[in-house]
């Protein structure tokens, strides 16, 4: 099976064709100021070209669903659909936290992936290995870093996203040395992540939507002036 995916969640966008035999067969990540409007079919069809494919070789669509930013969410999953809809093949709408969660191999620490929601807030939650597999050990949540993390200090806790990058100083004050965190690389999204947790599942091409969690800052807005 050959998956292509889509990851415009965040500010990196990252696509990937991926082999269900082989693995991994191509990625590409940017992480530039500019919307993934701009790039993200770009950055398709070169991926196509460099691995000798094309769209018709592909067997199943995976798309980040969010959190993260609006925009690019809105713009990720607009694209997974109409490549879905216009060859016929499923599409599979994966987590951005549990994304991110995968990119650490197992370990005894907890993790916590930390997607950036501007002013020490974030998306979170906590996932764990347990017998080789990682287990997701609560919701998905946004809110103040500080405030979710002052009832975890004696936890060992291996942290990484974007949000653990941005704030890695207000962490370390609260959590002091149980504070572990992934390096750079592994804290940024893979679209090859999200093609081979997806493998084994299938969504509904017509009610797969984004995935929020909280409101746009223009909602907001709106809502404080009425």
């Amino acid at each position: 099976m050959l998956i292509l995916a889509i990851d415009t969640s965040t500010n990196v966008g990252t696509v990937a064709l991926y082999s269900s035999e082989t693995g991994v067969v191509g990625e590409i990540t940017i992480n530039i100021k500019r919307t993934h409007s701009e790039n993200v079919m770009v950055a398709i069809d070169n991926l196509l070209k460099l691995t000798e494919h094309t769209i018709k070789d592909v067997d199943k669509f995976a798309v980040s669903i969010g959190p993260g930013s609006f925009t690019g969410i809105r713009i990720g999953v607009a694209v997974a659909k109409g490549l879905a809809y216009s060859t016929g093949k499923p599409i599979v709408g994966i987590n951005e936290l549990d994304v991110i969660a995968h990119n650490i191999s197992e370990t005894d620490c907890e993790i916590v992936p930390i997607i950036d929601a501007r002013k020490e807030r974030g998306y979170y939650c906590r996932y764990s290995y347990k017998n080789g597999e990682m287990t997701r050990e609560e919701e998905y949540n946004v809110g103040e870093i500080r405030e979710y993390l002052e009832d975890k200090k004696d936890k060992k806790i291996l942290f990484t996203g974007d949000g653990a990058l941005k704030y890695t100083d207000l962490i370390k004050e609260i959590m002091g040395e149980n504070a572990k965190f992934a390096i750079k690389s592994l804290s940024l999204p893979k679209a090859s992540i999200i093609a081979e947790i997806s493998e084994k599942t299938e969504d509904n091409l017509y009610t797969l939507e984004p995935f929020y969690l909280s409101k746009a800052q223009a909602e907001r807005e709106k809502e404080r002036k009425n």
